[in-house]
Formats: structure tokens, C-alpha cells, sequence
């Protein structure tokens, strides 16, 4: 009866773990975010699909190839593959570690074996052995459970990636259309200070002005084409700049909708603040990160305390082969031991120390990724008002200035204006309109960064079974 009461105690024992249990630490939230519009009780906006709120299809199509292609994704889901053998390696340690080894006569001078009844170099033996390791104290069950949740904090890393990189896609697609308009503002701004110059010398020519006029004109059209290549310039960089994200070399990236066509909403619901605790998987990521720190602290305690094993061998050997496996051969033993560390127990002390400052440090990182999360999502939320506001002003602005040209352009044509009424009209219609891209890029940009402030996501089946795009690089 003394095994079966040996495993039935440590059975109980191992139903106690030593250092604490983890749990959430409590969080701060207020009702409704400060720059929250319209009512709390909306739908956050990070459980709708932005991506068919914006209805680009090849904004679409971008994304996918990304979540197929990316290098940074690859690596994050390997990462979650390595975690996962780890945590398997883990669970082995519940179960009994057992070896096997055999041997055959070896040669030289023969020596007395001095305990009977076990093989001695001289005979065929074959031999199994066996070593389980009671968790009366935890240890086990405390290192497997950080490893759980070490490999769910790597799983959260790979979803804040995916995060990561469907934003910056969408950002980097909408930096593109950008540069887009404003090249075709400044080869139409271009155009027409060509146009310019070609006037300003047929009335020269004629006396109707003067060389400082005709110079003028033409420092303007020269600076148009300055500002026109450099657009050119970062048009290409932006779309080399996309290519990496969609993990290829770099090409020509075809687009979808323009700037202007792109589809806003009117509001942007974030939601409940509670909510955003349970969807950011920054914040996930840091809470298994402390999750499983505190484990280790239990771990840590465990260590100090002695390891109880049971052992166990079985084998058979005889001089002979043929005779190895009757009964007479066979031999066996079984017993339990401990280890109990003696001259180092200080050092084990303070182990559980740095194990126990580690937990703190980590709970500040968690409190700290909270604390980031709301600030990004407030920054977030006043971004898309005002960037909406801002577009509306410079719309106006723009309209007001396309007036303000046409009406110097007439007078000037007519002999009722100089050159200098045009030029700062042509000037200031140019820089509101290249302004009035920036703010309608911003405005796009800002609803993105919301969506990944709050924690939203690509669809799962897209995550898990991206669209299979041509290998076409052009």
C-alpha cells in the first residue's frame, strides 16, 4: 500500500501551487472616452469592417498580399510556432522521463561487478529506466503555466503585427494618392505658368511689359518644375516604401480610387473604454507578460524547496543472448529519492528576488501600455475631427482662391492688373490646394489610426487564409 499512498499524497500536494495566482490588474476606465462623438452605447468602431467603410477594392487587394507576403509576419507567426514546442516541452516535465540502454560483452581484463543480481560489462543486458518527479510544490505546474502564457503573449505580438501592418498599408496606399494629386496639381500649376511665360513675351515684344515682368514669369514656371519633379521623386519612394510592406521587390503600385473619391464616415464611434482592455493586443500581450512572470515567481519559491523523484529500472542479462530474456535474467528496482539544495540557498533567495522585481517591472509595463492605449486613442479621435474641420475650411479656402485667380488672370490679360496680382494668386491657390491633399490624406489616415487605436483587425479568415495574389512585380 505504501506506493499507492505515495502517489495519492502528492496527488493532494500537487493540488497546491506555490506564490500567488495571477490575476488582471484592476483598470481605470472612465464611461466614455473625452473625445468620444455621439453616444457611449454605439458600436465601437473596431468591430466594423473599415475596410468596406472605405469601399477601395484595391486598398483590398493590397492588404491580402500583405497578409500573405509580409517578412515581419512571417517571423511573428514562426515565433508563435517556436513558443508553442516550448510550451509542449514544458508539459513533458508532468510525465516520467524514461531511458532505455543495452549493452554487449566488452573486452580486456575482467574486473569483479560488486552489486549481484545487476549486469556487469560482461553480459548482454538490456535495461529501461524510469525517473518521475513529484510536483509537490508546483514547480512544474508554475513553469508550465508561464509557459502558456508566454506563448500567448507571442500569439498577441502576432495579432499586433497584423495590426501593424494592414494600418500601414492603408497609410502608405493613402500617402501614395497623395503624391498622386498634388503631382497633377503641380503639372496643371505647371501648365499654366508655361502658359503664362508664353504671354508675358509676346508682351514684351510688344512693349506691353516690361523684362522684369517676362523674368518673373519665368522664375515661377522653373520653381513649378522644381516642385514637380521632387513630387515625382516621392511618389516613387512611397510606392518603394509600399512594395517592402506587401513583402516584395520594389514595383509600380496600381491604385484604386483617387484622393478625392475616397469615402469617409460622417462619425467615428469608439465605443466603451472597458472594451479596449479586452480587444488591444498590446495590452493582452503585457498582461500574459505578467501573467507569466508572476508564474515564475512560484517557480522561484518551488526551487528552495527539496525535489521528491520516484525511480524505477527493469532489465534482463545473461553471458549469453539466447538465455537474456527468461526469468532468471531479469532483474528490477524501484525507490524514491529527494534533493534538497544545501550550500546555496541564499542564492536561490535571491533568485526569487530578481524573479519578484521582474514582476514589478512588468506590471508597470502593463499600467504603462494602458496608460499609451488611451492616449493613442484620444489623440486619435481629435485627429479625425479636426482633420475633418480643417478639410472643410481649406475647401473653402481653395474655392476662394480659384475665384481670386480667375478674376487676376482677366484683369491682367485686359491691362488692368500687373504681373504681380497673378503670380500671388497662382502661388496661393498652389499651396492651398497641395495643403487641402494633406488634409484630406490626414482625415483618411486619421480613421485608421483610431481602428488600430481601438484594437480592430482584419477579418480572422483573411489572417488565417490570405487571398493568393499573382507574383506579378509589374
Amino acid at each position: 500500500m505504501r506506493p499507492y499512498a505515495i502517489v495519492v499524497l502528492s496527488a493532494l500536494l500537487m493540488s497546491c501551487a506555490m506564490g500567488p495566482d495571477y490575476e488582471r490588474p484592476p483598470g481605470d476606465t472612465d464611461d466614455r472616452f473625452r473625445m468620444a462623438e455621439g453616444g457611449s452605447d454605439a458600436p465601437s468602431m473596431a468591430n466594423l469592417p473599415w475596410w468596406e467603410l472605405l469601399k477601395d477594392q484595391q486598398l483590398q487587394h493590397l492588404v491580402r498580399t500583405a497578409l500573405a507576403e509580409n517578412k515581419d509576419l512571417q517571423k511573428a507567426a514562426a515565433t508563435v510556432e517556436e513558443f508553442q514546442a516550448r510550451a509542449w516541452v514544458a508539459k513533458s516535465d508532468f510525465l516520467p522521463n524514461m531511458t532505455a540502454s543495452g549493452n554487449a560483452p566488452s573486452f580486456g581484463r575482467k574486473t569483479v561487478f560488486l552489486v549481484p543480481g545487476f549486469p556487469n560489462p560482461f553480459n548482454y543486458y538490456l535495461q529501461g529506466n524510469l525517473s518521475w518527479e513529484v510536483d509537490v510544490w508546483g514547480r512544474i505546474r508554475r513553469a508550465n503555466e508561464a509557459a502558456r502564457a508566454d506563448l500567448f503573449a507571442k500569439e498577441e505580438s502576432r495579432r499586433a503585427v497584423v495590426l501593424e501592418l494592414v494600418s500601414a498599408v492603408a497609410e502608405a496606399y493613402f500617402n501614395l494618392l497623395q503624391f498622386d494629386t498634388q503631382l497633377a496639381i503641380a503639372k496643371r500649376t505647371l501648365q499654366s505658368w508655361e502658359e503664362s511665360v508664353r504671354i508675358a513675351q509676346a508682351r514684351l515684344r510688344q512693349g506691353m511689359t516690361s523684362k522684369l515682368d517676362a523674368d518673373q514669369f519665368e522664375a515661377e514656371r522653373a520653381n513649378a518644375a522644381a516642385r514637380t519633379a521632387e513630387l515625382e521623386r516621392q511618389m516613387i519612394q512611397a510606392e518603394n516604401q509600399l512594395s517592402v510592406l506587401l513583402g516584395r521587390k520594389p514595383f509600380e503600385i496600381p491604385r484604386g480610387k483617387s484622393l478625392v473619391e475616397q469615402t469617409l464616415p460622417p462619425t467615428i464611434p469608439p465605443g466603451l473604454p472597458s472594451e479596449l482592455l479586452q480587444r488591444r493586443p498590446d495590452i493582452l500581450q503585457a498582461d500574459r507578460t505578467l501573467n507569466a512572470a508572476t508564474a515564475r515567481i512560484g517557480a522561484a519559491k518551488a526551487d528552495r524547496f527539496p525535489k521528491i523523484s520516484l525511480t524505477g529500472l527493469i532489465g534482463a542479462a545473461d553471458p549469453h543472448t539466447g538465455s537474456i530474456f527468461s526469468d532468471v535474467s531479469s532483474f528490477g528496482a524501484a525507490g524514491a529519492g529527494f534533493t534538497l539544495p544545501l550550500f546555496n540557498p541564499q542564492a536561490l533567495g535571491f533568485q526569487q528576488d530578481a524573479v519578484e522585481a521582474q514582476a514589478k517591472q512588468t506590471l508597470a509595463d502593463y499600467q504603462q501600455t494602458v496608460l499609451t492605449a488611451f492616449r493613442e486613442v484620444e489623440d486619435a479621435l481629435v485627429a479625425a475631427r479636426t482633420a475633418r474641420q480643417q478639410n472643410e475650411a481649406q475647401q473653402q479656402q481653395v474655392n476662394a482662391l480659384q475665384s481670386a485667380l480667375r478674376l487676376a488672370e482677366l484683369r491682367y490679360k485686359g491691362g488692368l492688373a500687373n504681373y504681380l496680382d497673378v503670380l500671388v494668386a497662382r502661388r496661393s491657390l498652389f499651396e492651398a490646394e497641395l495643403a487641402m491633399t494633406g488634409s484630406r490624406r490626414l482625415h483618411l489616415v486619421s480613421v485608421v489610426q483610431l481602428y488600430k487605436a481601438l484594437g480592430g483587425g482584419w477579418s480572422p479568415e483573411m489572417v488565417e487564409n490570405p487571398e493568393n495574389p499573382e507574383k506579378k512585380d509589374s
